[in-house]
């Protein structure tokens, strides 16, 4: 399966022009470009809404105004203000390359590359937008836009294949950056997945899925797979006022996050790993059923029921097996805590700010 040619198309033209009249007033679009919050900005847009992302940004940006104030931070910190945002590796991966960029991030997209967690996509983002670096890049947007117009086919994950073998022959020289910039701006506001508005596109005359009359059905959708379910048993364990949280460990999901401590249900039951998740903090409790929560991630169903009850034992603390934080409520703001924690912690009586 190839690309279709692309030789004989200028998209540039018409739609850098329409960017010029519809482009949206964006804080990391602020002149001259920071090449520092556009990578941050990126890494937050990464399967999340812009209208989601933007307080974050802000108040992210006010804590970390500079790569060497992300660099100089704990990851706690970070964490914490990512709280909510979802997809955490996103956050670790900000902070470690924060501190292998030292005093500035590279200017080109190869050199970025080496990074952590800078993908192609992320890479050539912050090289043609902030540094004007004559690179492509397509995200799930572009790919969109680019298997409409040019026919590219296959479901969106092929179609971003061959969007990245035909999208460097559509790049007009100097101006890859309000190019790029463009056609994510056009598949976020015209060119959607669902009732795409064709009339107010600028590559309409050009568009081969507009000209059959069915732009909805490309790319074709991806066969759904099912989610796996994960059970797990989470210990809410109170002493004088104050709860017991574990950092999840490496390659954990979650990983980094605090959470009350748990453990995976088995055919012995929800209360005896409620126990479990209490013995390997060190302690025992009379445990009570506290409720139960779900949350439907990307790639999985995750099913968490609670138990709560009055610690007894003396905890294993930093140096056992599990890193442990006895924590009362004002604290939870200063912690990295995903939104299923939230939910436990709600249904165990426990307000996170």
């Amino acid at each position: 399966m190839r690309a279709a040619r692309t030789s004989s198309i200028d998209l540039a033209g018409p739609l850098i022009a329409w960017f010029a009249r519809v482009r949206r007033d964006l804080p990391w679009r602020a002149e001259p470009r920071d090449p520092y919050r556009v990578w941050v900005s990126e890494v937050m847009l990464q399967q999340t809404r812009v209208d989601v992302v933007v307080p974050y940004y802000l108040r992210f940006i006010a804590r970390f105004p500079t790569l060497r104030a992300l660099a100089r931070a704990p990851l706690d910190e970070v964490l914490a203000l990512w709280s909510g945002l979802g997809y955490y590796a996103r956050a670790r991966n900000l902070h470690k390359a924060a501190q292998a960029a030292g005093a500035a991030l590279p200017k080109t997209a190869a050199l970025l590359r080496e990074l952590p967690g800078f993908g192609p996509y992320t890479a050539a983002a912050v090289a043609s937008l902030a540094f004007g670096e004559d690179v492509p890049l397509v995200d799930g947007n572009v790919a969109r836009v680019l298997a409409r117009v040019l026919g590219l086919p296959g479901d969106a994950a092929q179609a971003r294949v061959l969007a990245w073998e035909a999208v460097p022959a559509l790049l007009p020289h100097g101006q890859a950056g309000v190019f790029n910039e463009a056609l994510m701006e056009l598949g976020a506001l015209v060119c959607t997945p669902r009732s795409p508005r064709c009339a107010e596109c600028p590559l309409e005359s050009q568009c081969k899925a507009a000209k059959r009359g069915d732009p909805e059905s490309v790319p074709l959708p991806k066969p759904r797979k099912p989610r796996p379910q994960l059970t797990w048993a989470a210990a809410a364990l109170f002493r004088k006022g104050a709860l017991l949280l574990s950092r999840r460990g490496p390659g954990e999901l979650f990983e980094g996050l605090w959470d009350l401590p748990s453990a995976p249900v088995t055919e012995a039951g929800a209360a005896a790993a409620a126990l479990d998740a209490a013995r390997s903090c060190g302690l025992s409790a009379a445990l009570v059923p506290a409720g139960e929560v779900r949350q439907t991630l990307t790639h999985r169903e995750v099913h968490v029921l609670l138990f709560r009850g009055e610690a007894r034992g003396r905890s294993a603390g930093v140096g056992g097996a599990r890193e442990l934080r006895w924590v009362r409520a004002p604290q939870l703001s200063e912690l990295g805590l995903s939104s299923l924690a939230r939910k436990s912690l709600h249904f165990v009586g426990v307000s996170s700010p």
